[in-house]
């Protein structure tokens, strides 16, 4: 705990703090508090795909075990890892890019129209979950012809793929304090 106050307080020193790199938007609460979490967790770059440190495991305990350490250890660089395959799935299918643009644009259109005066539809209001909930059934066939629930897949299959492989033939750091383990004969 200590060690990550050492670590905001090095941060806001040279002038960027995890508060300053999140979005504003984001209420002060558990979400504003995981997001600061993770992003002091994050490994660097270097640890994280040091091409030294990769080996076959010799046995399935050594790669269970490194599976579940590896996970608990690059926790926050997997997270990464996975919003840059989303990024890399978005910025490769133009028309998806196309989808995102029009439920965004309907959205901020939504919005505009709320600041000016709440939105009334045969004489009754319309809340702000029904009014994105248009956004998005106009933006639904945009969705489809853009192949999104094929390229929503795509990402859960090769995330399980990407991140298992790294956790798999990543060797484990040995961490002051642990104890010895015996190899088996």
């Amino acid at each position: 705990m200590a060690a990550e106050k050492d670590q905001q307080k090095d941060g806001e020193a040279e002038g960027l703090s995890a508060t300053t790199l999140l979005p504003k938007r984001i209420p002060s609460s558990v979400g504003r508090e995981w997001l600061e979490w993770h992003r002091a967790a994050i490994r660097p770059r270097g640890v994280f795909v040091d091409q030294r440190c990769f080996s076959r495991p010799r046995n399935l305990g050594e790669l269970c075990q490194r599976l579940v350490r590896n996970v608990e250890y690059y926790q926050s660089n997997y997270v990464l890892v996975f919003l840059g395959l989303i990024v890399y799935c978005v910025v490769t299918s133009p028309m998806l890019l196309v989808a995102l643009a029009v439920f965004f644009g309907a959205c901020y259109i939504l919005y505009l129209r709320t600041l000016q005066s709440k939105l009334v539809l045969f004489g009754r209001e319309v809340s702000p979950a029904h009014q994105y909930a248009m956004a998005g059934a106009v933006s639904l066939p945009f969705f489809w012809l853009a192949g999104a629930g094929s390229a929503v897949f795509w990402v859960l299959r090769a995330t399980p793929v990407v991140i298992g492989s790294h956790a798999a033939f990543h060797q484990i750091e040995a961490v002051d304090g642990e104890e010895l383990q015996m190899e088996p004969v």
